[in-house]
């Protein structure tokens, strides 16, 4: 099987210790800073509200979420859902998280472009996510190369979304630093604070690019598409 080839090991391994490394990463960050509470004594979803009103979007809802750093905003249905950990709190990781989301839903309200490429690409990245894995492993194991370029095809799709979502998330991420404190939700220290918090979290979004790049250089490698004859 190709998970113990050592060409395998060699391109994916360097990027499986970066996810590790940004995951550890955000952790520890979002654990330091979510104990310092922030001056106004703001809480992540009072922050969020905050925000919204401050650029006059009325439409939005902000609903607290299960799960451990799961926030997210859901364009669909205009949703802004903040876990327990930073709905809740008043800390600077809180706030940094919160106005970070806000981000993500000034962008869709101003028609971001590559918000829209992103929402856009999520129906074909979840067929690409579905189908790629099990048709680039059958046609590996029966050495069937028109498998594996219809594997390689869909995957494709999912290193695409991946790309396209890294300047989505920094911009989001610029947004929140800007705004937070232009609206006098953070002293200068504090945003300072929640920018480390974001940046932080900014590294699992490019290794998560890394990882899907280089196992699509793996696949590319490995059925001889790319650097010569398949071995």
């Amino acid at each position: 099987m190709f998970f113990f080839d050592p060409l395998y090991l060699m391109i994916i391994g360097p990027t499986i210790l970066l996810s590790i490394w940004a995951q550890a990463k955000v952790s520890s960050t979002f654990k330091k800073y979510s104990k310092i509470a922030s001056t106004r004594g703001l809480t992540g979803a009072d922050t969020a509200k905050a925000i919204l009103r401050s650029f006059g979007i009325q439409d939005v809802t902000v609903e607290r979420n299960q799960g451990f750093l799961s926030d997210h905003y859901d364009p669909i249905r205009k949703s802004l859902r903040l876990s327990p950990n930073v709905y809740d709190s008043p800390s600077l990781a809180a706030i940094g998280v919160a106005a970070h989301e806000v981000g993500h839903a000034i962008q869709h309200a101003e028609g971001y472009f590559p918000l829209k490429i992103r929402s856009a690409m999520v129906p074909v990245t979840k067929i690409g996510s579905q189908f790629s894995w099990p048709l680039l492993i059958i046609g590996m194991i029966f050495q069937s190369l028109a498998l594996v370029k219809i594997g390689i095809i869909f995957f494709s799709a999912v290193v695409l979304f991946q790309i396209v979502t890294l300047p989505v998330e920094f911009d989001a991420s610029r947004r929140a630093v800007g705004i937070i404190e232009r609206e006098g939700i953070l002293t200068s220290n504090e945003n300072r604070a929640a920018k480390t918090v974001l940046s932080a979290a900014a590294l699992t979004y490019v290794a998560a690019a890394a990882a899907s790049i280089a196992q699509l250089l793996y696949f590319l490698l490995r059925s001889g598409l790319l650097g010569g004859r398949r071995r």
